[in-house]
This record gives structure tokens, C-alpha cells and sequence, in this order.
């Protein structure tokens, strides 16, 4: 499982992050591996990734500063507003990458799309739909 945000020490990313740490243990024993990709600097992700209020160490995130990863996704990169800070009060000095979560299967396919833009979702449905969708592909495997 993949998924983009759009910038960590946010209020959305925030909330995505923690409940993806806080569901860990789930998406473990569905079988699924969950990576975090932003635009983000890797000195902020490792901040963010290491916070016991965000990933709290459960999961890896990805630096795309250069937005190649989210291209290959047919994502683009948007500029964020000058002056913009996080939560921390630091500025964002970077481009956001849509809220975009994609469950892929073990051969590589991507099964399911989850967009906050297109299908209206808040940060922690990516989380509780992604969940769903790989159990459910859990279910089907071991269906005889």
C-alpha cells in the first residue's frame, strides 16, 4: 500500500499518519506493507516518521522532493502558498502531492484508488477504506 500526502506537520497529514501507525498492526496481519510518500525533505520526515503523535516509527515515508514518484502515479505536484507553516510554526518550502492512498497487490497491480479530491475523503478514511480493501483481498486469496 502507497500512499501520498501532502505535507507532514499538518493537520490532515497529521491525522492520516497516526491513524496508519495506530492501524498497524492490522494492515500486518491483512498482509500488507504500508509506505508514506511526500515532498517533504528527509531531515522533516525523519522528524515526523520517529513522532510517537505521527508514523511513531511503524512505517517507512519517502522523500519525493523532486515529484518523480507522484508523476509515475499521474500525480502532480502543486505549488503550496508562500508563507505557508506547519504546525510547528516552521514554513513549508515545498510542493504538495494530492492525498492520494493506493492499495497494489502483490503482482504489482494497483486494485483500488483512494483520492480525497475525487472521492471526497477525509485524511483517516484512506486509512479505514484502505483497511477494508485489503482485507477483503485477504478474504479472496484464501477463499478455496
Amino acid at each position: 500500500m502507497l500512499y501520498f500526502y501532502p505535507s507532514a506537520f499538518t493537520g490532515g497529514c497529521d491525522l492520516e499518519a497516526h491513524t496508519f501507525a495506530t492501524y498497524k498492526g492490522k494492515f500486518d496481519a491483512a498482509g500488507a506493507t504500508i509506505i508514506g510518500v511526500s515532498a517533504d525533505s528527509l531531515q522533516r520526515l525523519n522528524a515526523f516518521s520517529s513522532d510517537p503523535k505521527y508514523c511513531a516509527g511503524k512505517f517507512p515515508v519517502a522523500s519525493d522532493s523532486s515529484g518523480k514518484i507522484a508523476a509515475s502515479y499521474d500525480l502532480a505536484t502543486i505549488a503550496a502558498e508562500s508563507g505557508m507553516k506547519d504546525v510547528r510554526g516552521v514554513a513549508i518550502d515545498h510542493g504538495f502531492i494530492p492525498r492520494t492512498t493506493f492499495v497494489i497487490a502483490r503482482d504489482g497491480r494497483i486494485v483500488a484508488t483512494l483520492s480525497s479530491d475525487a472521492d471526497h475523503l477525509r485524511p483517516d478514511q484512506h486509512v479505514t477504506r484502505s483497511l477494508a480493501i485489503v482485507k477483503h483481498l485477504q478474504t479472496l486469496k484464501q477463499a478455496p
